[in-house]
Formats: C-alpha cells, sequence, structure tokens
C-alpha cells in the first residue's frame, strides 16, 4: 500500500490574509483558490520546492470553538517544520520579512534550527540537515 500526506488543514482568521502571509512573506506558492459558498474557500499552499509535497489547507475558522484554536493548534510546541538547503540565507531573508524569530538559531549535531512564529502565533521550525546543506 502506497499512501502519503497530500494536504493538513491550518486554521486561519481570514483566507486573504493568510494567503498574504504564506505566500508573500514565507514564499509559498499558491496551489488552489476555489470557492466552494459565499463563506468557504478550498486554499491550498505549498513550499516551492522540487516535486509535489504536501500542501497546507488555509481552512477559515467557522466558529467560536475554531476560532479559539487560530494560532494555537497544539498547545504552543511547533507545530511545522520547514526545511531549507540555504539556513542562513532563508534564515537573514525572513528576518528581513519582518518574521518573528521566537528561539535563535542553534546548530545541533543533527543540523541548524531556528523557531518562527507564523501571522497567529503558531510555531515552525526552520530547519536544514547536513544533506540539506549545498551552501558549503
Amino acid at each position: 500500500m502506497l499512501q502519503r500526506i497530500a494536504q493538513m488543514a491550518l486554521l486561519v482568521r481570514d483566507y486573504d490574509e493568510a494567503i498574504s502571509f504564506y505566500c508573500g512573506l514565507l514564499g509559498f506558492e499558491l496551489v488552489e483558490d476555489t470557492r466552494l459558498s459565499p463563506e468557504k474557500r478550498w486554499v491550498l499552499v505549498r513550499p516551492v520546492g522540487p516535486g509535489p509535497g504536501p500542501c497546507l489547507l488555509l481552512a477559515r475558522a467557522a466558529n467560536d470553538e475554531q476560532r479559539s484554536r487560530v494560532g494555537n493548534q497544539t498547545g504552543g510546541r511547533v507545530f511545522l517544520f520547514l526545511h531549507c538547503n540555504d539556513f542562513w540565507k532563508d534564515y537573514h531573508d525572513l528576518k528581513q520579512k519582518g518574521i518573528v524569530f521566537v528561539r535563535e538559531p542553534v546548530t545541533e549535531s543533527w543540523g541548524r534550527v531556528a523557531v518562527f512564529s507564523d501571522l497567529y502565533g503558531n510555531l515552525w521550525d526552520l530547519i536544514e540537515t547536513p544533506h540539506e546543506d549545498q551552501s558549503t
């Protein structure tokens, strides 16, 4: 049996502000933006890179319970992991664009990592492992 994760839902306040953040600041590509009803859209974004890779489904919170979880879907733990092949370039580019890093870069035996916050407060790891490093 072949299986893969194709999408995962990320609760957001507003479709357009989320698209602006993920595509404008993080540099993701907008894969799909289809209106399903007057209130609901199917919005997929993903990091630019080789191959199809999984997408984030930007899911606008539809009720009070969902709105209470925007930005805290994992109880304050790092939620998503963005791998890169040029850590220092990406780190400095993201900082210049105003991305807030809540934990500064550290080099571990397995690679480099820094933690940043998205526009809602979800925590992300920016990670480069030795096999991804193509800058040296």
